[in-house]
C-alpha cells in the first residue's frame, strides 16, 4: 500500500530523532524535503496528501505536538511549520520475574498499564522502598522530608512536583501509603497569641485572622476585652499558609471540640481560604467570623482593586456568601462584579471605636 511507504518513512525519521529525556523541535518542510529525496514517485502518488495524513496520525498519538505560533508550511491542506517531537516512550523492560519477587509488597498494575514508567531510575526507587519495608515495622515515625532524603537522596523528592516531577506521584504509582513508610507530613508551625491568664485547657474559642496587621490589632482588642467572640486564642493565618499549618493545631492542643472563627479579606482569595478549610477539616467547627466581616462591610467606602492574579472561583464565592443576609449578599456581589475588595486592614484600633 502506498500509504505504508509514506507513513513508514515518516515514522522512521521521527523515531531517529526522538530522545528519551527531552523534546526535539522539527521543521515540517525539512521533513517533507527528506521524504521527496527518497521517493522518486512522491508527486505521482500525491505524496503530500499522504504525508499530511501521516503527520496528523502522529499528532493524534501524541508523538508530534504542533507549535502554535501562526507559522504554517504554505501547503494545502496546511500544517504548522514547527512541531515538537515528544519524548520517546520506553518500551517495557522490567523483568517480570523481578516484579513477581517484589509483588508481596507492591502492586505493579500501574506499570503494566503505563510501560513508559518502567525506567531504571523508577526500578531503583522501588528496590530502595522494598529494602526499607523489610524492616519498616521496627522504624520510628519521622517527617516526610526526612524519609524522602533517606530513601531517594533529596528531602523534597516526594513533595516538590516542580523540581522532581517523577517524585510527587511515586507512592501512588506503587500503591504505598505514608503510614507504611513510617513518615508523616507535619503541619507547619504558626504564630499565635493566648489571652493572658488563660491556660491550654481553657481554650474553647479560636479566632484565625488572615493578615499580620489585624493579628496585632486583635491582640490589643482581646486584652482590652473588646474583641468579638472573646476568643482565648488568636492564630495568625498568614494568607494561604493556614491551609498547610492548620493541622499543627492538633499537635499542640488537647483533643476536644473547639469553635474556630475565621476572618480574612473580603476578596476572592479570602473566600477560597475559608471554604477550603471548612471542606478539608469537616470534622471541626469552622465558620466565618460574621461580626468582624460585617464591620468590614460597613467600611465599603475603603474598598480597593482586586489583587492581580487572584483566581475568582464562583464556587467559593457562593459558599461564602450563603452565610450572610440577602442585603449583605447584594453588597458582596456588587464588590465582586466591580472587581473590588475590602482588605482586613480597614479594621484597626482607631476604626474599631465606632462599634464600642
Amino acid at each position: 500500500m502506498v500509504i505504508d511507504i509514506i507513513e513508514t518513512r515518516v515514522r522512521g525519521f521521527i523515531a531517529d530523532i526522538q530522545h528519551p529525556k527531552q523534546k526535539k523541535k522539527i521543521n515540517i518542510n525539512d521533513l517533507e524535503i527528506q521524504l521527496r529525496r527518497l521517493l522518486d514517485d512522491y508527486f505521482e502518488m500525491d505524496g503530500y496528501a499522504l504525508f499530511h495524513r501521516a503527520i496528523e496520525a502522529l499528532q493524534a498519538e501524541g508523538i508530534l505536538i504542533p507549535i502554535q505560533n501562526n507559522q504554517y508550511n504554505g501547503r494545502t491542506p496546511g500544517l504548522p511549520l514547527y512541531y515538537w517531537v515528544n519524548i520517546k516512550v520506553q518500551s517495557a523492560k522490567w523483568d517480570r520475574l523481578g516484579m513477581m519477587k517484589l509483588s508481596d509488597q507492591f502492586d505493579f498494575s500501574f506499570y503494566e498499564r503505563h510501560p513508559q514508567w518502567q525506567t531504571k531510575d523508577e526500578w531503583d526507587r522501588i528496590h530502595h522502598l522494598y529494602s526499607f519495608l523489610q524492616s519498616g515495622q521496627e522504624r520510628e515515625t519521622v517527617s516526610v522530608e526526612e524519609r524522602s532524603l533517606e530513601l531517594f537522596g533529596h528531602e523534597k523528592f516526594l513533595l516538590d512536583g516542580d523540581s522532581f516531577p517523577e517524585g510527587k506521584g511515586f507512592l501512588a504509582r506503587i500503591g504505598v501509603s505514608e503510614e507504611r513508610l513510617k513518615m508523616v507530613n507535619y503541619g507547619e508551625p504558626f504564630v499565635f497569641w493566648m489571652k493572658q491568664g488563660k491556660e491550654i485547657n481553657d481554650i474553647q474559642r479560636i479566632l484565625i485572622v488572615e493578615n499580620l496587621s489585624f493579628f496585632h490589632t486583635s491582640i490589643k482588642l482581646l486584652e482590652a476585652n473588646q474583641l468579638d467572640y472573646e476568643p482565648e486564642l488568636i492564630i495568625y493565618g498568614e494568607g494561604t499558609k493556614i491551609e498547610r499549618s492548620f493541622s499543627f493545631f492538633f499537635r499542640m492542643f488537647p483533643v476536644k471540640n473547639y469553635l474556630f472563627y475565621y476572618a480574612g479579606d473580603l476578596d476572592a482569595a479570602g473566600y477560597g481560604i475559608l471554604i477550603r478549610l471548612i471542606e478539608k477539616y469537616s470534622d471541626c467547627c469552622i465558620q466565618p467570623a460574621l461580626k468582624i466581616y460585617r464591620k468590614m462591610l460597613e467600611c465599603i467606602d475603603q474598598r480597593n482593586e482586586q489583587k492581580q492574579g487572584q483566581t475568582q472561583n464562583p464556587k467559593y464565592r457562593d459558599a461564602f456568601f450563603q452565610w450572610f443576609t440577602e442585603e449583605e449578599q447584594n453588597l458582596l456581589m456588587q464588590l465582586w462584579q466591580e472587581n473590588k475588595r475590602i482588605p482586613q486592614e480597614v479594621l484597626n484600633i482607631e476604626t474599631w471605636r465606632r462599634w464600642l
